[in-house]
């Protein structure tokens, strides 16, 4: 499987992303001829347990991330970053796990807007807004490098490619820029060869970036 850096919008202290900044970004891959392809969207579900008693066994987890992605419909990927765990199942889980009626889900964020070719590179970009909202809580970024699946072979180009984005972004004078934070794969059992939990371990990494931005911007403002 082609191998992608996941990264997210970190605004500059005081100021929050905006629609307008979304659509710069998307000019941005633009302007450095792009391609739009069509639109993507992908799903990340934060699930509490539903215990009557609220006292939660030792060996359940108290809380762990769902999420679908794009490019693999027919599968689902759980993440539970305390234990360092990742699994990957069948769709047909989220049904199962509504009728078991043990685990709840809690908040839902959806990542969604288009994609973008440019030679050997594929781009995400999309907006985060809770499910059943409009309100933006951020921006993601995903720089996909289609020939390699090796991590440490494709980090010199990616690393490359990275420089080109950057330096298009910075003419854009926007309040912020885009981080990516790399977690440490082997700690969930994955291996150098990339596959969609590597991806699915990346969302859950932006996922608490998106919620440590939003305490900040909180304890900031109180």
């Amino acid at each position: 499987m082609p191998l992608k850096w996941v990264f997210h919008w970190q605004p500059n202290a005081g100021t929050t992303v905006n629609s307008q900044m979304l659509t710069e970004v998307s000019q941005c891959a633009e302007s450095i001829n792009g391609v739009k392809e069509g639109r993507w969207k992908a799903t990340l579900t934060f699930y509490k347990p539903m215990f009557r008693d609220q006292a939660v066994p030792a060996e359940y987890p108290r809380d762990f991330l769902g999420i679908s992605l794009p490019e693999q419909p027919n599968r689902y990927y759980f993440i539970i970053r305390s234990q360092k765990i990742v699994l990957e199942a069948d769709s047909s889980i989220q049904m199962i796990m509504e009728k078991l009626q043990s685990y709840k889900s809690r908040v839902s964020l959806t990542f969604e807007g288009f994609q973008y070719q440019l030679g050997d590179f594929q781009l995400r970009v999309g907006k985060v807004a809770p499910s059943a909202s409009e309100n933006l809580r951020g921006i993601v970024l995903e720089v996909e490098y289609l020939p390699l699946s090796s991590m440490e072979k494709s980090r010199q180009i990616l690393d490359g490619f990275v420089e080109i984005w950057q330096e298009a972004m910075s003419k854009r004078s926007l309040p912020g820029h885009f981080m990516h934070i790399e977690p440490n794969f082997a700690e969930f059992g994955l291996s150098d060869h990339y596959t969609s939990q590597h991806t699915a371990v990346q969302y859950a990494t932006v996922m608490a970036q998106l919620i440590s931005a939003v305490q900040t911007a909180q304890a900031v403002r109180n």
